[in-house]
């Protein structure tokens, strides 16, 4: 499954929820025209059966499953890719797991250099942020929008953004260069299909 290069990026809120709940929000949110879904789960009790409920869920609707951290939880399940934060291995190795086809992305922050360097070592998408103030990462370092546009003129991959982003706050980040927009609390601290509709209607 190929990487959109556009849309809504939806990012699991799994913390003191059941897996019937992930797996509700997240079609709810798929439903709503989030176009690429990642698990993330800081503290999973079955990280590996959400997972696989997940992966078949997404790929219901079209949109790749890509694994927050863990090459290794993509390669048992299958996913479509993984995305990789600062600790979390290189692209190489990542590409070796996963085979040719995987989705690898890449956290770089505010640093276009990174970017560059990760799109050269076959990234197939890069991520900056945070823009706003998150409360999902409160202690994540800021991002300048001016990094958005300075990448664009740079990359040719998709270019994601994260952290804090509202549908209120999302267009300067679109006209800025941000590709996709990618988004937790936006999306599940409310009723999912409605609030992803209208994060999808700043791509029409």
């Amino acid at each position: 499954m190929n990487f959109p290069d556009r849309g809504l990026y939806a990012i699991t809120q799994a913390e003191g929820k059941t897996m019937d709940q992930v797996v509700a929000e997240v079609e709810s949110a798929l439903k709503g025209g989030a176009v690429v879904v990642q698990y993330r789960d800081k503290q999973a009790i079955d990280a590996m059966a959400l997972a696989r409920r997940l992966l078949t869920l997404c790929h219901a609707y079209g949109a790749p499953l890509l694994i927050n951290d863990s090459v290794e939880l993509a390669l048992a399940v299958g996913a479509d890719g993984v995305h990789l934060g600062k600790d979390d291995g290189d692209i190489y190795a990542a590409r070796k797991r996963l085979g040719p086809a995987a989705i690898i992305g890449v956290s770089c922050y505010n640093d276009v250099a990174k970017a560059c360097q990760a799109a050269e070592n076959g990234a197939n998408y890069v991520a900056f942020g945070r823009f706003f103030p998150s409360g999902s990462k409160p202690l994540a370092a800021p991002a300048d929008i001016e990094t958005l546009k300075i990448a664009k003129r740079q990359l040719e991959i998709p270019i994601v953004a994260i952290g804090g982003i509202l549908p209120e706050n999302a267009r300067q980040l679109l006209e800025a260069g941000a590709d996709l927009l990618a988004v937790i609390g936006g999306l599940f601290d409310h009723e999912p299909q409605t609030a992803a509709a209208a994060y999808q209607a700043l791509f029409q």
